[in-house]
């Protein structure tokens, strides 16, 4: 097995993708709200706050600030991968299992970068929130529901793929928690 080596920064901030092993899935978005509950019940077991987040149907970027003294996220990960696995079961949603019993939902590793400044944050968060627009699911990034690209328009926020005519209605799919 290869040894995957990781940077841990106590209390750091993180840039996630997190894939689906089926790359044309849409599980992520057709079930966001199951999602957002796998989130949240980690979130109150094991806090660490969502600065930008955007949810694509079989991926998700993600950017995490942990905890002061915290560099588990990986568990976290593992935490939010296994409770969307039940909820989709439980939901009556098939899932396939490999030899050794394993759902094949999720891949297995996850790509992680450790934010070195405020210039790499700023990058990242407009990374996350152009995404949509990247694999072609939108024109513009404002146009996508499920990203933090309207909280931080809301908020005042800077980001570089600001639209102020964000739809009111897809504001709530961008908060999580």
């Amino acid at each position: 097995m290869v040894l995957y080596r990781r940077n841990r920064v106590a209390g750091g901030t993180y840039f996630f993708t997190v894939t689906l092993r089926d790359r044309s899935s849409d599980l992520l978005v057709r079930h966001v709200d199951l999602l957002r509950e796998a989130f949240r019940l980690v979130h109150n077991i094991r806090p660490f706050t969502i600065d930008a987040i955007v949810i694509l149907p079989e991926h998700l970027h993600a950017l995490w600030t942990l905890p002061e003294g915290d560099t588990d996220y990986s568990g976290r990960w593992r935490a939010i991968k296994s409770n969307f696995t039940r909820h989709l079961r439980t939901a009556g949603v098939p899932l396939i299992r490999d030899n050794r019993g394993e759902y094949q939902l999720w891949q297995r590793r996850f790509w992680e970068h450790t934010i070195r400044d405020e210039r790499d944050y700023r990058h990242h968060v407009d990374y996350i929130h152009y995404n949509p627009v990247k694999h072609g699911l939108v024109e513009q990034a404002a146009g996508w529901p499920y990203s933090s690209l309207h909280r931080y328009v809301r908020q005042g926020l800077p980001t570089e793929n600001r639209d102020d005519r964000i739809n009111e209605n897809h504001g709530e799919y961008g908060e999580l928690f």
